[in-house]
């Protein structure tokens, strides 16, 4: 691949399709098709509202640090390595960008104790390759990864 060539990171093939409704935007209620969710949803303080809720940020740092810890395991398993104890932590933060929007920045933090740093860094560097959140967020998005 040369310098500036975008990957390509579509998927070849639909495995499963996660559907969500909003009702009321950040001041409503989310539910998932399945049942499995059905969540208050509130402007947390730092942005003006009550925090009597979760919010779009929450729910997308849990996203991706799921995500995320489960392309770690699994390229894990694949180089011989067991990452019991291992963690990633999200942190996702918003706030205005230069186009009258508003932009996300993400820091995950990653533990894996019982590793080498220099092979936790190895694994970590090949996670960020695999996980459909990274891949998604690539090149969109600050993200920055830290091993702790």
């Amino acid at each position: 691949m040369t310098e500036g060539t975008a990957v390509d990171t579509r998927p070849t093939k639909i495995m499963y399709v996660a559907e969500a409704t909003a009702h009321g935007g950040r001041a409503g209620y989310v539910t998932s098709q399945d049942g499995q969710l059905e969540l208050k949803v509130a402007m947390p303080p730092e942005l003006g509202g009550d925090g009597n809720g979760t919010n779009p940020e929450q729910l997308f740092a849990a996203g991706f640090s799921a995500c995320f810890h489960n392309a770690l395991i699994l390229v894990g398993n694949r180089a011989g390595y067991d990452l019991a104890g291992s963690t990633v932590a999200a942190k996702v933060g918003i706030g205005p960008n230069k186009h009258r929007g508003y932009g996300l920045a993400v820091a995950l933090s990653v533990s894996l104790p019982i590793l080498d740093p220099e092979v936790a860094a190895g694994l970590v560097d090949a996670a960020h390759e695999v996980c459909p959140y990274s891949n998604a967020t690539r090149g969109n998005i600050d993200v920055s990864i830290l091993l702790g």
